[in-house]
């Protein structure tokens, strides 16, 4: 993964293109802060199937009995 200042990344966007394509990603920076990401289509669509940790959960074949009772008291000392 290489890195990119904002002003050299828009005069080669091109080549930017082009290796994302290929499969390299490039990281955009401004300011030296990571401000984009410019990653190839195959790659974005692979990321974009990764389901998340909600949906795991929520797909879990779990019953009711599979998991522990609550503890109905507070769950830590808070200070007010």
């Amino acid at each position: 993964m290489q890195r990119i200042q904002l002003r050299d990344a828009k005069a080669k966007l091109s080549s930017l293109v082009a290796g994302a394509a290929s499969g390299e990603t490039t990281v955009i920076t401004r300011h030296g802060k990571p401000q984009a990401v410019i990653l190839g289509v195959e790659e974005w669509n692979r990321l974009r199937q990764v389901p998340s940790f909600g949906r795991l959960l929520l797909s879990a074949p779990l019953e009711d009995e599979d998991l522990p009772p609550r503890d109905p008291g507070p769950s830590r000392d808070t200070l007010l």
